[in-house]
């Protein structure tokens, strides 16, 4: 690759733990087309995409790879140019000309990076110099079952030092605010995806590859000490541990990691009638057991809408009405979760299909009206999420959150608290994951004063019935979920609320 001199980015403090971080993740080949079939340049998504997010609130965007692949199936996964700029939508000047007009405007950009497996394509690095050079000679290491690709060998100097520069490539000369690492767990396992005999163990006989344990510490290390305000994030979907842990803590030193525990129990639990939740509330409640172990992002991801999985939407039980208001309630309490948010392109909308990559996201489905509420309700989630500072400063410490009732599995109530850093501005966080609205539902809260309903997501803004729309509670000395105040009102059906507590 040629790489030419780029401007200089302007780092910011858009990662920062304590910064709310609202990531659209986004195809740029399948976002929106001319006429239907011709891409998007980076030029136009640099005005169009971007006016798009900054429109909906979002924070961030995570744009899936963009090093050179051959296959459009792959959707950037199968890279043979990590330092190539894909020309599908233009070359590497219109690249950082998009990072920089969404800096301009206030987004930070993330970007999938792949440095744990490689296509063999003949043109890639495959057999270099006709021999195994960058991957492993091995194929019990060198070559990744479930996808046909060669793995990096992670061994060798020279390999991790291109990988390294890599990925300073992407943060100094692009400009990259992030990078998302992909599928950490097939590089931290000898024996991912293989059967006994199908791979070697280390030399303490365990399934730990040690050389990408040493390679990811040294890569996160000098990259945090090189760029101190971007962030490196793991999607790594087992319990490895400390994998947001520091480098000299023991960990592996990554800044975050894609809570998928926290997405695949949700998922489930959203997709049963609600007549079965009352049988399944760990599922919704088993992640805040967990929630502060890592920094975590709360990740709704492509690959939850594709390979037969259908949409959001079409995952969520009942008729049409109440389908919208599950998938609005679910959100509401994802935005109330503890950790940073990540939405795939077609959700903030509620598209029906699943996504197809060859395609496009269906526009006309966006301006009808019951899919327009639920951008509204988005947006107006992202704005409560950058400005109540409860709701972002603390989604990486354990007292950013307290329980209200975890336990109300009869009513499929879940409700709690999320805390600012100064612990003077609470918010309260409420779903009702039943279509009955509750009377006279009784909860502690931790402050006497009134309590302004800020969003409710069955308003009839958002589509829903209007049940407590707009309402403020005083509180009552009575003792309840052993606070010493607390409010009755009503629980909107399939819906969240969020209470603030007024200064």
């Amino acid at each position: 690759a040629v790489v030419r001199d780029l401007p200089q980015p302007d780092y910011s403090r858009r990662m920062a733990y304590d910064q709310p971080m609202s990531i659209y993740e986004v195809h740029l080949g399948s976002w929106r087309k001319h006429d239907g079939w011709r891409f998007y340049s980076y030029d136009d998504l640099a005005e169009d995409l971007i006016d798009y997010v900054v429109d909906l609130g979002f924070t961030h965007i995570e744009v899936m790879p963009l090093h050179e692949f051959p296959f459009d199936g792959s959707w950037g996964y199968q890279p043979v140019g990590l330092f190539c700029v894909t020309s599908r939508f233009g070359n590497a000047g219109g690249l950082a000309h998009l990072v920089r007009r969404a800096h301009e405007r206030g987004v930070g950009v993330i970007m999938d990076w792949v440095p744990g497996h490689f296509p063999k394509d003949a043109h890639g690095l495959a057999r270099f110099d006709g021999g195994a050079l960058y991957e492993y000679a091995d194929p019990k290491k060198g070559e990744h079952p479930d996808w046909g690709t060669l793995v990096y060998d992670y061994g060798r100097w020279e390999v991790v030092n291109y990988l390294e520069a890599n990925a300073a490539f992407w943060l100094e000369k692009i400009g990259m605010d992030g990078l998302r690492v992909d599928a950490v767990a097939s590089m931290l396992y000898l024996d991912y995806s293989r059967q006994a005999g199908q791979w070697v163990p280390n030399i303490h006989g365990g399934n730990e590859n040690l050389e990408t344990i040493a390679f990811l510490r040294r890569l996160n290390a000098n990259l945090y000490r090189r760029y101190p305000h971007a962030a490196v994030i793991a999607e790594e979907s087992t319990a490895w541990p400390g994998v947001s842990r520091p480098v000299d803590q023991g960990g592996l030193g990554f800044g975050y990691k894609w809570s998928m525990g926290w997405m695949n129990d949700t998922l489930d639990y959203m997709a049963r009638d609600p007549v079965h939740r009352q049988y399944h509330h760990r599922e919704i409640t088993f992640s805040f057991d967990y929630a502060f172990d890592e920094n975590f992002i709360l990740p709704l991801s492509h690959d939850e809408v594709v390979h037969g999985k259908g949409s959001l939407l079409g995952r969520m039980p009942g008729d049409d009405w109440q389908r919208f208001a599950n998938l609005r309630a679910y959100f509401g309490f994802m935005w109330g979760h503890p950790g940073k948010k990540l939405l795939f392109m077609g959700g903030e909308f509620a598209q029906a299909a699943e996504w197809n990559h060859e395609g496009e996201l269906a526009w006309d489905e966006a301006a009808l009206e019951p899919n327009r509420q639920v951008s509204d309700l988005v947006r107006a989630l992202n704005r409560l999420h950058r400005d109540e500072p409860a709701l972002h400063e603390q989604d990486c410490q354990p007292g950013g959150m307290q329980w209200i009732d975890g336990s109300d599995a009869k009513q499929s109530v879940v409700a709690f608290i999320r805390w600012d850093s100064a612990g003077t501005a609470p918010v309260a966080v409420i779903s009702n994951f039943t279509p009955t609205p509750l009377e006279n539902y009784r909860l502690g809260l931790p402050r006497a004063g009134r309590w302004r309903c800020v969003i409710n997501t069955d308003s009839t803004l958002f589509g829903g019935s209007g049940v407590s729309e707009g309402v403020v509670v005083a509180t009552q000395a009575e003792d309840w979920h052993g606070m010493a105040q607390s409010v009755a009102l009503a629980l909107p059906p399939l819906a969240t609320i969020f209470l603030s507590l007024e200064p």
